[in-house]
């Protein structure tokens, strides 16, 4: 039969930080949507390139501004 999870190990699961940590600074990453726009050499129109990024601490400046 499977182990039922008390309330106590359901709260102590749910406040545990979760996800990856940066090696530098250990801070949790925190995904953005990077968007850029780039004009298309041959047709003159504009296309934009989406990404996502994991921002720490340590990057935050570079990829926000």
């Amino acid at each position: 039969m499977a182990k039922r999870k008390t309330f106590a190990d359901k709260v102590a699961a749910a406040t545990t930080e979760q996800g990856r940590h940066c090696p530098e600074c250990g801070d949790l990453y925190e995904y953005v949507q990077h968007v850029s726009s780039v004009e298309n050499e041959v047709s003159r129109s504009w296309k934009f390139n989406q990404k996502m990024v994991a921002v720490c601490k340590c990057n935050r400046s570079d990829v926000i501004g």
